[in-house]
């Protein structure tokens, strides 16, 4: 039976599970506690946010294809657990670039966040500051550089798009290293943006939306009051200072972007490569032959990442494309992956794989979109718990012992102790 569509951009990884019990329905938390899954927070953000808020964060590009293929290729995935073992302890806890993690899990670069909740991309900081994670912080973030780099004792990245040209770029790249961001992250999957069809519908034009997204608002005056009146609206903040407009608004900074695609080539890369002093992360690998290319002009680390399934349609998932990958690197190099995870299981999956760490985008900002700083802090928590539960029903007892023999193959192999 063919999963249904709706179903698996919702979140619902494996066709099967409407075939358990058809009736079965959940039902949304009243509050953070309540909440026992990321799915628990989507419907809970799903009911606080207007549709033009909730359909940015859960859209996909053209026939969302790639989209739901993330979803689906994460629900073939499936263990061939060790059993009889003695796992007294359970240690989730790893290195990336030397520093620890309390869990291989990075928050991903994302935008718009201060339109789910006032003051989104700090309240996205915060968390991870507590949580002992890392945070990549967007350049359509809605909070400056410097006001995220006082979060706390965080692991700050931050992701540079190349919009403006390097006339931007350079400006924005010299403030990540004075305030002393860990990592650079370029993202080089957005030569042109992709065709966000639901985005389209939302808004008349880049200065106004639809006149039935503006009435869905007026029915959620939580939001309305919390967002855009008690706190005014928010804007695009590291980018406004390079607009041609005194005192730019958020719809004249979109526009802006639209006009200004970014420029980064190979050429481009190696350029900032001798610009930026530490750590350097290409995002937006699919294919071993441009991993390998990464490396050789200084990469520290790479993102395997289709963006979520928000750029090009009919592309492979992260999780398939992985394994091509770690094998063309060896099994040193740093190897981050994002793109469709929404749960602890499916992290240790990745882990086993091959990755060094998985970047989790939507399941943040489902909590963020729930409950603020909270919400974030319990989809972390959430996810760490799953972590540690997957880890000790597959039978590994930290990190390092999450190999691909405890997968599941076609046909099975011989294991041998």
């Amino acid at each position: 039976m063919e999963p249904d569509r709706k179903q698996l951009r919702q979140g619902v990884a494996h066709p099967m599970n409407s075939e358990i019990n058809p009736r079965r329905r959940s039902r949304v938390a009243r509050n953070l506690i309540h909440a026992k899954t990321i799915e628990d927070l989507r419907l809970m953000a799903r009911r606080r946010l207007p549709n033009f808020v909730y359909e940015y964060i859960e859209g996909g590009g053209d026939g969302e294809t790639t989209l739901l293929r993330n979803r689906r290729a994460l629900g073939e995935r499936l263990w061939a657990p060790r059993m009889a073992l003695d796992l007294d302890t359970i240690d989730a806890t790893t290195e990336l670039f030397g520093a620890p993690l309390s869990m291989p899990v990075v928050i991903a670069p994302t935008g718009f966040n201060g339109m789910s909740w006032h003051d989104g991309d700090l309240m996205l900081a915060r968390a991870a500051s507590e949580h002992g994670i890392a945070m990549a912080q967007s350049t359509v973030s809605m909070n400056p550089i410097e006001t995220v780099a006082t979060a706390g004792p965080m692991r700050h990245w931050f992701q540079l798009y190349g919009f403006g040209g390097s006339a931007v770029s350079d400006k924005l790249i010299a403030i990540a290293e004075k305030v002393g961001c860990e990592s650079l992250m370029i993202t080089i999957d957005t030569a042109t943006a992709g065709n966000r069809v639901w985005d389209q519908r939302n808004y008349a034009s880049l200065r106004k939306l639809s006149l039935r997204s503006k009435v869905n608002v007026m029915g959620h005056p939580r939001w309305l009051w919390q967002v855009m009146l008690r706190n005014g609206m928010p804007n695009f903040k590291v980018l406004a200072p390079y607009v041609d407009v005194e005192d730019p608004s958020i719809f004249q900074v979109s526009k802006w972007v639209a006009g200004n695609r970014p420029i980064l080539d190979w050429a481009a890369i190696e350029r900032i490569r001798g610009l930026w002093p530490r750590k350097l992360i290409i995002k937006g690998i699919l294919r071993a032959d441009e991993a390998q290319r990464a490396v050789a002009l200084g990469a520290d680390a790479i993102v395997v990442s289709n963006h979520g399934g928000r750029q090009a349609d009919h592309t492979v998932s992260s999780i398939e494309a992985l394994p091509h990958i770690r094998a063309a690197l060896g099994p040193d190099f740093p190897i981050l992956i994002d793109s469709g995870f929404r749960s602890g299981s499916e992290i240790a999956l990745a882990l086993a794989q091959g990755a060094s760490a998985v970047m989790v985008g939507r399941a943040t900002l489902y909590g963020l979109a729930a409950g603020g700083q909270p919400g974030v802090a319990r989809a972390l928590s959430i996810l760490n718990a799953e972590l540690r539960r997957t880890m000790g029903l597959v039978g590994a007892r930290t990190i390092d012992a999450l190999t691909a023999d405890m997968l599941f193959q076609h046909p099975a192999p011989c294991w041998h102790q």
